[in-house]
């Protein structure tokens, strides 16, 4: 049996990357009163990840995700004006270059790559820790405590997210900006 729902908008994202997807879904969900529901349609895997951090980080509520053929179908209820926070930027953030100097001296840093498999797969930073955000909050027991944590990503939204979840949970993280779009060091991958 499959799973219908009505939303009061369809917004279709599908064959856009991180972080296109998030960026129209924004726009478009200012435009629907407080309790309607926005559909987005993508084909990114990573959506599914995006989406969710967005949404908490937001005060929109995360409804959950349909899954037809290779379309993910994402369903956000937006908040009310009691409900809904202005977004969080995390403030620890590095640049590429800086990231480079320190990988370069050798410091003692974990690089958290929270991209898909796939994407991760295709181009990384050597010795990085794939753990894909979607998996993050379940996979926390497999980063050391002790070292300062830089989480990378596409373009840096997921990261961000990930460094706001670090930081919660007690560990020293720090975003990298504007992350793997721009990385002109060495990658490992396809």
């Amino acid at each position: 049996m499959t799973a219908t729902f009505t939303a009061n908008q369809v917004l279709d994202c599908k064959g856009l990357a991180c972080p296109m997807p998030i960026v129209r879904t924004k726009k478009a969900i200012e435009a629907l009163k407080p309790g309607e529901v926005i559909e987005m349609q993508a084909t990114d895997k990573g959506s599914l990840a995006d989406i969710q951090g967005w949404a908490k980080n937001t005060g929109h509520q995360y409804l959950g995700t349909l899954h037809e053929g290779n379309v993910l179908k994402h369903y956000v209820r937006k908040a009310s004006a009691d409900e809904e926070k202005a977004e969080t930027t995390f403030e620890r953030t590095i640049s590429n270059d800086e990231l480079l100097d320190k990988l370069e001296a050798k410091a003692p840093i974990v690089v958290l790559d929270v991209r898909e498999p796939a994407e991760y797969g295709f181009g990384h930073i050597p010795g990085a820790v794939s753990i894909p955000l979607g998996e993050l909050e379940n996979r926390l027991g497999e980063l050391p405590k002790d070292n300062e944590i830089y989480a990378v990503c596409r373009t840096g939204k997921r990261s961000n997210y990930a460094c706001l979840l670090l930081n919660e949970k007690g560990y020293r993280a720090t975003n990298v900006v504007p992350g793997m779009t721009d990385w002109t060091g060495p990658k490992e991958g396809k």
